[in-house]
């Protein structure tokens, strides 16, 4: 299971230490793509395949489909990690997330996410107000 939250330094060149209990259940191979909120999803190469066969079930002919699967499938990447476990993410998707210097890794439980320091900070801080409140409007939540 993917957990936790991690702050990375990504070079210049685009490049970022995978933090290595990320790692353990990514792979040296994983999927990059555009995330909601303005992050990068990633997934292990199992996880993506068990998304993929479920966004195959969208129907076609609805317009909203259409247009997510279109960006969801055309932003993602495949990202393999190099000898000193970097993996370098595309420009276009460090663009979406608005990465520079400072990122944030959080682990989703099936996903790992990808955010800009000040965008998780500031994502944080909103969603955190609203936490418990959302919490107990959720039906059988487990706890």
């Amino acid at each position: 299971m993917l957990m936790g939250e991690y702050l990375h330094i990504m070079d210049e060149k685009g490049r970022v230490n995978i933090p290595s209990r990320l790692r353990e259940e990514l792979g040296d191979n994983f999927v990059v793509t555009r995330g909601l909120d303005n992050c990068l999803f990633i997934y292990p190469s199992n996880e993506w395949t068990a998304l993929e066969k479920k966004l195959k079930s969208l129907s076609s002919s609805r317009a909203e489909a259409r247009a997510f699967l279109r960006l969801f499938f055309s932003g993602a990447a495949e990202v393999e990690l190099d000898r000193q476990g970097r993996a370098l993410i595309p420009p276009p998707l460090r663009e979406h997330a608005s990465l520079q210097k400072e990122v944030i890794f959080i682990g989703v439980s099936n996903r790992a996410e990808l955010w800009s320091k000040d965008k998780w900070e500031e994502y944080s801080r909103e969603a955190g107000k609203s936490f418990e409140e959302v919490a107990e409007k959720m039906e059988d939540f487990p706890f």
